[in-house]
């Protein structure tokens, strides 16, 4: 019988939690299913830049990384076209974590504590092409759906977001810098300040990480 290989990259800024990832893997590999891992990453930058190189076929991802959060990674890999899947290995139990990382594109969630029991049905389960919730990770992320699907026509009727407001929005989220928004929008940093003000009051919020939830709540953006 022939022996099915699948590459992964372990994506996690803790070196010891990839060397435990590296033992549980080489312990669920079967004489019909192969783990190789083809790389290792700490950072955002890394990550994207070996998921070009090695076109693994999973990413192992934790949410807390260098420089940024696996949200924003997972955004990057669709935007970047990537073909792999994407497991969360997270120790954020929050449901707004949940959440947004499964609506940015992961394959599956699992807590961290939970790793030893579930990873190898988790890993079974996405190669499939199906996605992987075990029952407490499922309830919270339904629990979140239906709210935020209740509330969204809700709150794109009560917040009155202009078409350049919505815009700035939506770079803000991607996690553009006031720079990188003026030039995407060929606007200049002070008008990009003003929207951004102006945002900030109808979001009621006080910071860019509040008007990021804010907006990925109301459903007025997806990350």
């Amino acid at each position: 019988m022939a022996i099915q290989t699948l590459s992964i990259l372990l994506v996690d800024d803790e070196q010891r939690f990839r060397q435990g990832l590296r033992t549980l893997l080489n312990f669920y590999s079967s004489p019909t299913l192969h783990y190789e891992v083809v790389g290792e990453a700490a950072s955002i930058d890394q990550a994207l830049a070996l998921a070009a190189e090695q076109r693994p076929g999973l990413i192992l991802l934790d949410l807390e990384l260098a420089r940024g959060d696996g949200v924003m990674l997972l955004t990057q890999l669709r935007e970047a076209s990537f073909a792999g899947k994407v497991l969360v290995l997270s120790a954020h139990q929050e449901d707004d974590w949940v959440f947004r990382a499964m609506q940015a594109g992961a394959s599956g969630y699992v807590f961290k504590t939970h790793l030893a029991q579930q990873l190898s049905e988790a890993i079974a389960t996405v190669i499939k092409d199906e996605v992987y919730l075990p029952a407490e990770v499922a309830t919270q992320f339904f629990r979140l759906f239906h709210y935020y699907s209740g509330r969204s026509l809700q709150a794109r009727q009560a917040i009155h977001l202009t078409d350049r407001e919505q815009e700035v929005l939506h770079w803000l989220v991607r996690g553009a810098s006031n720079e990188e928004i003026a030039k995407h929008l060929y606007i200049t940093i002070a008008t990009v300040k003003a929207h951004l003000t102006a945002i900030f009051e109808k979001l009621q919020v006080s910071s860019r990480t509040q008007a990021i939830v804010a907006a990925l709540k109301l459903g007025l953006v997806q990350a």
